[in-house]
């Protein structure tokens, strides 16, 4: 599989190692809005992001993954780009455990030694971090981003764009709302509305819409 990274900071370092470690795929290019033109080095593509129609055309069957950790930019870049789910790698790292029954989205990464139980739904553009815990029955919605060490327990509901900070943890049963973010080490046991900032222990509601709460 020819494999398209955009993004080139941190995050594009480790998926480019989970590349490495799956046989048979390998980086052809990297996209970044810090490179002006398009430049070939040692076969490997680089350029701007604008430049992704031209690498379909030269790789028809190039596949892209979006390596960017901000939940918002990585959607921002999904619909600039405007390609169809056949253009997106799904990722997995060969030391995650997940279960047959688990439903992937496309492209979604899931790191290092991270865990997805039975039954879950892992929705499309999602990480699943390094030594995340995604247990049985939770569903996770699109360009959610499960950060290291977090634990979701079972039949949670992560709507859209949801950050869990590393960390976290999600009881049973509950559900964080769509662009919510749950600060490091949190823990949440009661539902968080859509758009908010929680943190602590147990998980309160510091800023909603943008405002601070005192």
């Amino acid at each position: 599989m020819k494999i398209v990274i955009v993004g080139q900071g941190g995050h594009s370092k480790v998926i480019q190692d989970i590349i490495h470690k799956n046989d048979g795929y390998e980086v052809i290019g990297y996209l970044d809005d810090k490179y002006d033109d398009l430049e070939i080095t040692k076969n490997i593509y680089t350029g701007p992001l604008s430049l992704a129609p031209k690498i379909i055309e030269y790789f028809n069957d190039a596949k892209f993954v979006i390596a960017i950790g901000n939940n918002k930019v990585r959607k921002a870049v999904i619909q600039q780009f405007n390609f169809s789910r056949h253009y997106y790698a799904t990722l997995i790292h060969p030391t995650a455990v997940i279960s047959p029954s688990v439903e992937i989205g496309y492209g979604t990464v899931v790191m290092a030694n991270a865990v997805i139980n039975a039954g879950t739904l892992i929705g499309n553009h999602v990480i699943i971090n390094t030594n995340s815990v995604v247990e049985h029955d939770n569903r996770i919605g699109n360009f959610v981003h499960i950060s290291p060490k977090a634990a979701i327990t079972g039949t949670v509901e992560i709507e859209e764009g949801v950050h869990i900070g590393a960390g976290a943890t999600v009881i049973p049963n509950k559900k964080v709302g769509q662009w919510s973010i749950i600060g490091a080490g949190a823990t949440v046991i009661h539902d968080i509305p859509p758009r908010c900032t929680a943190v602590g222990t147990p998980a309160q509601i510091k800023m909603k819409e943008g405002v601070k709460i005192v």
